[in-house]
């Protein structure tokens, strides 16, 4: 790439090349038989220009030099055309000339993984999941991600990465008469990570398998959740979608600026809220971190080379800071992060979350529920719904128990709740010690036009909130 670079590097007022070679291996098993097996392997170059304040690209998976040339050609042509309407014109600012690797920390190479020893996991894991006659289904599959990035630019920037992942999901489905119950591995998204090979460690998915089925066949005699105001207490794998619906989507800059209102919608802060608006309480402090080795959006770089750092979002329920890149900050004058991001070589970055994180709090699960005389705990998240500007919501979760007198006592299928996003997160009472936080992730949240699908991190401990409206479903 460093040849063709060099011979186009000066064409244009700020010129970028950025190759991304990702393969994808996803495995599956359904009650201990194979279920499939594909392999993709995705390779191109995406070729940033700037003229006369406006950027544009082009993108091409023909890396030879006529190749090269035809997607440069066009990208100049597009900036040309596009630059008579611009939104707004920026400088070489948004563009750093950042140098440096990446690289995902692995204990053992996930190339050494053979196709054997990843279905004899599956296999095991999905016939652990089949404890009784009333487990009518079981499944488990793995996904398994290796991602190369290298980046140039006429502003100096030479950086790698590299990125090991897996996603590993499981689930049993229990039946009894006309009851149908499914009992998943964190609301089946399941262990996501930046990790290696070492993440098929057999004895502790044989622990989770047997935690899911049992569950499963609880729900099937489990009363409905009632339908009442009461405290909720929320696991960290519901946490996961809690954090990335009423936070992380609507704190995205380019989203407060308008430029998703046509696909993924507005958000209800507007940008005098930054330093000002009261969040949530103040237990609540969000931080963007890509800078954690094992969470599924860490990175060195975001795609523009603006370098990954930590920063708060919202500190002691205070709104700080936004999710907006270099351009998006610029445009707005807001501070933002490093997280200009895309989904592969044929996709421009745009304004993407990576690594929302809820910090922990000083209680123990014990005394948090101890603190609840009436409530209802929720694990796994199954059904969400959110309105355009990100205001209203409404979840549903796999697995609940009443909480009453301080203890736990009967299992609750089908629980739900519902909130309007500030008073919610401004009921937050309580949060479990750090040593409590479990880290998970997303590999589909979509955004932008064209589509992107892309992976994002979340962490969190258990929380607590008052006065929350629960119910249940059918």
């Amino acid at each position: 790439m460093q040849t063709e670079f060099d011979r186009y590097k000066k064409e244009a007022d700020f010129v970028a090349f950025k190759t991304i070679h990702e393969r994808t291996r996803d495995f599956g098993v359904r009650d201990g038989k194979p279920d499939s097996l594909s392999e993709f392997d995705d390779q191109g170059l995406l070729i940033e220009v700037m003229r006369n304040g406006h950027m544009g690209y082009s993108a091409t998976c023909e890396t030879t030099p006529e190749g090269i040339k035809q997607a440069f050609a066009q990208a100049i042509a597009m900036t040309d055309a596009s630059s008579k309407y611009p939104v707004f014109k920026f400088d070489k600012q948004i563009r750093p000339g950042s140098k440096g690797k990446y690289q995902t920390e692995t204990k053992k190479s996930l190339d050494s993984l053979s196709l054997a020893a990843v279905y004899d996991y599956l296999k095991k894991t999905s016939l652990a999941l089949k404890t009784s006659d009333q487990i009518i289904s079981t499944s488990s599959d793995a996904m398994i991600i290796t991602c190369k990035q290298k980046y140039l630019s006429s502003a100096g920037a030479d950086f790698e990465q590299s990125f090991d992942i897996v996603i590993n999901s499981m689930s049993a489905t229990a039946q009894k008469g006309s009851e149908t119950q499914t009992r998943s591995l964190h609301g089946g998204r399941g262990n996501c990570r930046q990790v290696g090979a070492e993440h098929f460690q057999l004895d502790s998915a044989l622990r989770e398998c047997d935690s899911i089925s049992r569950e499963a066949i609880e729900l099937l005699s489990a009363e409905n959740c009632p339908s009442e105001t009461c405290d909720l207490i929320l696991a960290p794998d519901q946490m996961l979608l809690q954090i990335h619906e009423s936070i992380g989507h609507p704190l995205e800059l380019d989203r407060i600026l308008g430029d998703e209102r046509n696909f993924a919608g507005w958000s209800f802060v507007q940008p005098q809220d930054f330093g000002t608006l009261k969040y949530g309480s103040p237990l609540m402090n969000i931080v963007f971190d890509p800078t954690v080795s094992d969470e599924l959006a860490s990175y060195g770089f975001d795609e523009i080379g603006n370098p990954a750092q930590r920063k708060y979002l919202i500190q002691n329920g205070i709104l700080k800071a936004g999710l907006g890149s270099l351009e998006s900050q610029m445009r707005s004058g807001l501070s933002g992060v490093a997280n200009a991001r895309s989904s592969s070589w044929n996709r421009a970055p745009i304004d993407r979350m990576a690594n929302i994180n809820l910090e922990g709090g000083d209680l123990t699960l014990d005394e948090m529920i101890s603190k609840v005389e009436n409530g209802v705990i929720m694990f796994s998240n199954k059904s969400w719904s959110i309105d355009d500007y990100r205001r209203k919501f409404q979840f549903g979760c796999e697995y609940g128990k009443k909480i009453e007198n301080g203890k736990l006592t009967k299992t609750l299928k089908n629980p739900n709740y519902r909130g309007v996003t500030v008073p919610f997160w401004n009921n937050l009472v309580g949060l479990t010690k750090p040593d409590s936080v479990e880290t998970y992730g997303s590999p589909y949240c979509g955004k932008g036009e064209p589509s992107q699908i892309i992976r994002v991190g979340h962490s969190s401990p258990y929380a607590l909130f008052k006065n929350i409206e629960v119910f249940g479903g059918g």
